[in-house]
């Protein structure tokens, strides 16, 4: 899930907005506009309908996005760094780098999300109230409604004990506390939500044998997202379980082989590429990193330009090379690894290269741990 294009700042916090946002809002739009506003309020023009069904879609994904806000305010005053915030079909996703430092700082950024909702919910409640009150009974009150309505499920959905929800952020923050053991709580809460997912995907698929279409298939997608990202969950804690306490001193690759900045693309690969036999080099000039090149950046140069392109042209260049410290967290640097397309990172001390970390560092550090934890060191060796 990644931002097609982003919006802005809100708070502080950058948001994006993925393309997939386009469905969900059309969606939304169209069954306000088209049935459940003309079924509940009939005789109005459908230019009503339709401004209707446009501002309840709006309204709605105002107030998604001040659900992941409201994770990404209160993460930062717990010390969490917060990327930014996408929308996407599903929802919202707050970008979190790093993990809570206690049970209490967990429960507490998860269930800021749907306390949120809740409010929002209960304030379009009483709107609804105060519009029925004063003899109010058109689209205006129908919209509102529906908006209290919406917010009050997006709420208990989201506090359902399952991972990925908020509800299964509290639960691995409930267990944390009961068993003070992190990764277990992590593995048990994703297994919930695995669970819950696959629930959902068999309501689903009842629900499209008995006829319920949209219905059906859109629990079946939701039920399918829970269980993917449920999986990833507990593969994520098992890594961070295995990394615990490593550097990035313990796990890079030392002095790795580099080239000049300024060399062309063909010398490159004709003294360098097949000798050194690695996927990836980091430019230098002299002993200072410059950026950052890939076989797959090298293969863009057409054959006839590379005796004329310097790899410093088409290198990924420093200031969007992932750069770490040897005594840094590698748990730190690994959700900023998946964030690079080149999916490397330079290590660099007094502004000097001193190695390389790749995802295959990280696969080996993590196989390297798993054989310790199967088979620990005997006694006196």
């Amino acid at each position: 899930m990644t931002a097609s294009f982003r919006i802005g700042r809100v708070a502080g916090v950058e948001v994006g907005v993925n393309w997939s946002v386009l469905i969900i809002f059309v969606l939304i739009a169209w069954l306000l506009a088209a049935g459940r506003l003309p079924a509940g309020y009939p005789g109005r023009p459908g230019w009503a309908y339709l401004v209707a069904g446009l501002s309840a879609a709006i309204v709605f994904f105002a107030g998604l996005l001040a659900h992941e806000v409201s994770h990404a305010v209160l993460a930062r005053r717990n010390g969490v760094e917060v990327d930014g915030i996408t929308l996407w079909v599903f929802g919202g996703m707050a970008r979190l780098r790093g993990e809570a430092s206690s049970p209490g700082v967990e429960a507490r950024i998860a269930g800021v999300g749907p306390l949120v909702s809740l409010l929002i919910g209960f304030g379009f409640v009483a709107v609804a109230a105060a519009l029925a009150a004063s003899g109010q009974h058109g689209l205006v009150l129908g919209t509102v409604r529906w908006l209290a309505g919406i917010n009050l499920l997006l709420a208990v959905f989201n506090l359902l004990p399952a991972a990925p929800l908020d509800g299964g952020r509290l639960l691995r923050a409930g267990l944390w506390k009961w068993r003070g053991d992190r990764t277990w709580a992590a593995v048990a809460a994703a297994r919930a939500g695995r669970a819950f997912g696959v629930l959902l995907i068999v309501f689903g698929l009842a629900q499209l044998l008995s006829g319920g279409l949209l219905g059906g298939l859109w629990l079946m997608l939701i039920g399918w997202f829970i269980v993917s990202a449920a999986v990833a969950e507990e593969r994520q804690a098992a890594v961070g379980s295995a990394l615990a306490g490593l550097r990035v001193i313990d796990v890079m690759t030392p002095q790795p082989a580099t080239v000049p900045a300024d060399l062309t693309v063909a010398d490159f690969v004709d003294n360098y590429l097949w000798r050194a036999r690695h996927s990836s080099f980091p430019l230098v000039d002299g002993a200072h990193p410059a950026g950052l090149i890939t076989l797959g950046r090298i293969k863009q140069v057409p054959p006839q330009q590379r005796a004329s392109t310097r790899l410093r042209d088409v290198a990924c260049s420093l200031d969007e090379v992932v750069v770490a410290f040897p005594d840094e967290s590698i748990m730190e640097l690994v959700p900023r690894l998946s964030e690079n397309k080149d999916g490397r990172a330079l290590v660099v001390s007094d502004d000097d290269l001193v190695g390389i970390v790749s995802p295959s560092d990280v696969s080996r550090a993590v196989q390297q741990a798993s054989l310790r934890q199967r088979f620990p060191r005997r006694p006196g060796r």
